[in-house]
C-alpha cells in the first residue's frame, strides 16, 4: 500500500480493514511497531510531516525488496481476498472466526500449555460451540 502512495500509518490501517470488508482492523499496536521496523531496514522512509503526522513512503531498497518477493506477497493478496464476502456470513462473524484463530495461534506459539491452561481454553471452546449451536 505504500508503494503505491506515501501514506499514514492511520490510513494504513483503515486501507487493511477496507481490503478485508471489515473482518479485521490492525491496532496501532500492530501498525507503528511494524513501520518502526520497516523504516530500521530501510525499506520505508518519512515523508513530509504534517501537523505532527508521519506520512511514510517506500525506499528504493523497499522496491527492490518487493520486487524480489512479488510471488509472496501475490500468494498473501490473493489468500486475503479469500476472506472478502463469504456468501451468507456476516462480516462481524468472519472477523470473530478470524480473531479465535489468531489467539489460538499466538497462544500456542508460546510454547507448551501447562494442562490446567489447556483444559481452560478447551472449556472455552466448548462453550464458545455449544452458544454458536443455540444460535
Amino acid at each position: 500500500m505504500i508503494a503505491a502512495e506515501p501514506r499514514h500509518g492511520y490510513e494504513l490501517m483503515k486501507g487493511i480493514e477496507e481490503r478485508l470488508g471489515g473482518t479485521y482492523s490492525p491496532s496501532p499496536g500492530v501498525i507503528y511497531p511494524t513501520l518502526s521496523w520497516l523504516e530500521d531496514m530501510g525499506f520505508v522512509a518519512l515523508d513530509a510531516a504534517e501537523a505532527g503526522r508521519k506520512r511514510y513512503r517506500v525506499t528504493p531498497e523497499g522496491e527492490t525488496f518487493l520486487a524480489a518477493n512479488r510471488p509472496a506477497l501475490e500468494a498473501l493478496e490473493a489468500r486475503l481476498g479469500s476472506t472478502e464476502g463469504r456468501p451468507g456470513v456476516p462480516a462481524p462473524v468472519v472477523r470473530a472466526m478470524e480473531n479465535l484463530k489468531l489467539a489460538l495461534r499466538l497462544r500456542l506459539g508460546r510454547g507448551p500449555l501447562e494442562p490446567a491452561s489447556a483444559e481452560a481454553i478447551a472449556t472455552a471452546l466448548d462453550a464458545a460451540a455449544l452458544a454458536v449451536e443455540r444460535s
